[in-house]
């Protein structure tokens, strides 16, 4: 089975017939993010690709400015679930954090906002796109084919997230899985850093709806282009279009919606 997935034993009724059988489920834990020995949150997450979710989620909720902040990452499994230990440097934002400043409330895995304290917490300014790249609408369309088959955590499970980058010639390079699709993308952002990928030129693909969290973190990660096979909401739309990012919902091989910048998708006149 794929990482992250785990067996348990279940009982099937099918056509009036009960039977016995080992079902294939995602995983779902506490993640306990800490900051240079202060703890920050908690998140539940699926335990694959820690590494990435440590350094995406740090990039996208503004706790380090560049990747190269991020010195040191210690994955600790622990009874109650994973604590990520992170060393930052002295001038990342998350080098000032106190006890005090930490997240109220665990995140949920449907949720990248819980335990936020503050209205301002939330509503944080959001970077424009320095560099907008645009897309070939071609290439979407092939994006859009072959990411099925590219999610073995669904496959085996059917409940969990999915984001992709997708190059400019429409081929998906890299693929992060999550019960949260928050973290998914989180994953896929640092493992983008990792592997030095630039977000210059290129989509992200997210098997879930677009809401506010996914477009700003798609805005602190430098993607100017959005595609979900979901629904936006009126917010994502309100933040894609002040940020500089296409936002792409409903995309499907044969038809899509774009709620906003529709010139960074080539051939879509």
């Amino acid at each position: 089975m794929p990482p992250g997935v785990a067996a348990r034993r279940t009982l099937r009724w099918c056509k009036g017939e009960r039977s016995t059988i080992v079902d294939s489920v995602a995983e779902e834990v506490p993640v306990a993010m800490h900051y240079n020995g202060v703890p920050f949150s908690v998140m539940m997450a699926t335990p694959s690709d820690l590494e990435d979710l440590a350094l995406g989620f740090s990039l996208t909720e503004g706790l380090i400015t560049d990747a190269a902040e991020l010195i040191e990452v210690e994955v600790s499994p622990c009874i109650e679930g994973v604590e990520l230990h992170m060393q930052v440097t002295s001038t990342a934002p998350a080098a000032s954090l106190q006890a005090a400043s930490a997240r109220a409330l665990p995140g949920r895995s449907g949720c990248g906002l819980c335990g936020a304290r503050l209205l301002e917490d939330v509503m944080r300014r959001t970077p424009p796109i320095e560099r907008p790249s645009t897309f070939p609408l071609a290439s979407l369309r092939l994006a859009l084919s072959s990411l099925p088959g590219m999610q073995p955590m669904n496959v085996a499970t059917g409940s969990t997230h999915a984001a992709a980058w997708v190059q400019a010639d429409g081929r998906i390079t890299h693929v992060r899985e999550d019960v949260g699709r928050h973290n998914a993308l989180d994953k896929l952002v640092g493992g983008l850093r990792r592997g030095s990928v630039s977000t210059d030129a290129g989509l992200v693909l997210i098997s879930s709806r677009a809401s506010y969290e996914m477009v700003s973190k798609a805005a602190h990660a430098g993607i100017a282009v959005v595609t979900a096979v979901s629904a936006p909401t009126a917010l994502a739309i309100d933040l894609a279009s002040a940020a500089g990012i296409c936002l792409i919902g409903f995309a499907r091989r044969d038809r899509f919606n774009v709620y906003s910048h529709p010139e960074r998708l080539l051939g879509f006149d």
